[in-house]
This record gives C-alpha cells, structure tokens and sequence, in this order.
C-alpha cells in the first residue's frame, strides 16, 4: 500500500460544480458543496433518470467487478476516473471475493485526493494504490499504475461514466485503445456510459451551462464501437440496468448503456 497522498485542500475550488462531487449528490452523498448541490438539483429537475443513472452505474460496477473476480480470476483492476469514495468501491468488492486483487485508481479531482486515504485500505494479501493523475494522460497513468499492477498479466480497464468527459469521439476510441494496448489478452475492459437521445442531449448542454467540465452522450452506435475487437460477456451491450441483474429490474432501462469486454 503507498504512503497516504498529501492533502491540498487549497487546491479544491468550492465556487465551480466538480463532476465527482456532483456524482456523489446524485448518490445521496455528504462531501459536495453548494455549488455542486444546485448544479445537481437542476440536473434532476430536467433529467430525472440521473439519479437512477448514477445508482445504476454503481450497481453495475459492482456486479462486473464481482463477476469478473469470481468467474474469470481476473486480480488486478485499474478504476480510471474513480469519483469519490462509496460503498461498494471496486477494493472491497474484489477483495471480498478475492483477497489478493490488487486495485489502482485514478482521479485527478483534488477532493478525491483529499478523501483518497479511504481508498488505500486493504486486505493483507492484496494492495490499493491512488493515482493523481487525469486519465487523459495515459502514459503517466500506466507508468504510476506500474508500481502495483503487473501489467504483463491481465488487467481489468474500468471507465464507468467517464468516458463523455472525452468530447471528441476520436480522441476516445484513441484513448482506449492506449490502455488496451497497454495489457495482455485475457484482460477485459469495462465501460459505461450515456446514451444520446434528446433528454440526454439537453441534460448534457445544461450540464455544461452550469460551469462543470463538459459531459456528452452518444449515440448508442459510437458507444458501441468502443467494444471493437472485444469478445464481450453476455449479455453483451445494452442498458446496464440489464447487464446480469441481482434482482428483477424495475421501471425503465436507464440510459447509461455499457458492456464488459475481454482482449483476445
């Protein structure tokens, strides 16, 4: 486990909403500021289903990561874009089922350094780490990432509603293709991400308007094809509120469509 991060709290912009704050009031969450808490509460007045796609998001998390620790030995996970720490973080999932899963995570939002040390603990066998770094940066990401993850064996890749942060489609298909790249087949990459329709098109331009970094949907075509050359899981691509659900699914899928997929 690395020594705990040192703790810039001068560096948390309270006047400007934060993605990960925003995410953790969508989740019910206490470490937002006011800022955040309206942008939010904008959000859901339009969109209503953000609520439900944040939650959704996390359910999902959860069930990939057990998944893939449990069925496919997979024990080392890279969270890339890892928001602020919840139940259910991708270390207590892995190493309930695994105590040896080595998990990184990476964020380069100052409150989530400020709150990383809840992120390091971990089970004896195993180890956590935290990467301060934007997921942009992809080589200085995989160099940190390194000192934890053996990255010639397989790798579970996770951005879960991350992704739109990337605007230009291109530059993501990219950006993906650098970490997968990065891993030996039989690593698998997890992702989900907003579907374009036209509430979620609104949602993302108001999203914007209210100062936060920009997030966009996409059509469910594009987010697709970051799947390309991948044998995906079943039940392959579609809402995540379908992708091998613990219990019935009530009300509608969400729009947050992702799939889990392995590198041949």
């Amino acid at each position: 486990m690395s020594d705990e991060p040192q703790v810039r709290t001068d560096l948390i912009d309270t006047s400007t909403p934060h993605s990960a704050r925003v995410w953790n009031y969508w989740l019910g969450g206490k470490d937002n500021y006011e800022v955040d808490r309206r942008l939010g509460a904008t959000m859901a007045e339009l969109y209503p289903q953000i609520i439900d796609i944040a939650r959704a998001s996390r359910r999902f998390q959860a069930r990939a990561v057990r998944h893939l620790a449990q069925q496919a030995g997979i024990r080392q996970f890279l969270d890339l874009g890892t928001g602020l720490p919840t139940a259910d973080a991708t270390h207590e999932v892995a190493q309930a089922v695994a105590p040896d899963a080595r998990v990184v995570y990476v964020d380069h939002d100052p409150i989530v350094l400020a709150h990383a040390r809840t992120l390091l603990t971990s089970t004896p066998e195993g180890a956590t780490d935290y990467v301060h770094a934007d997921l942009r940066d992809a080589g200085t990401v995989l160099k940190e990432a390194a000192r934890t993850l053996d990255l010639q064996r397989p790798v579970a890749l996770m951005l879960l509603s991350t992704l739109g942060h990337v605007v230009d489609s291109a530059e993501a298909a990219a950006l993906l293709r650098t970490y997968l790249d990065a891993v030996p087949a039989g690593s698998f990459l997890m992702l989900c991400d907003t579907i374009e329709t036209d509430e979620t098109r609104a949602a993302s331009d108001e999203y914007a308007d209210g100062g936060a970094m920009p997030y966009v949907s996409r059509p469910r075509e594009t987010v697709r094809s970051f799947a390309d050359g991948l044998d995906l899981v079943e039940p392959g691509f579609g809402s995540i509120s379908l992708w091998r659900p613990e219990e019935p699914a009530v009300g509608a899928p969400v729009d947050q469509w992702g799939f889990v997929g392995a590198k041949r």
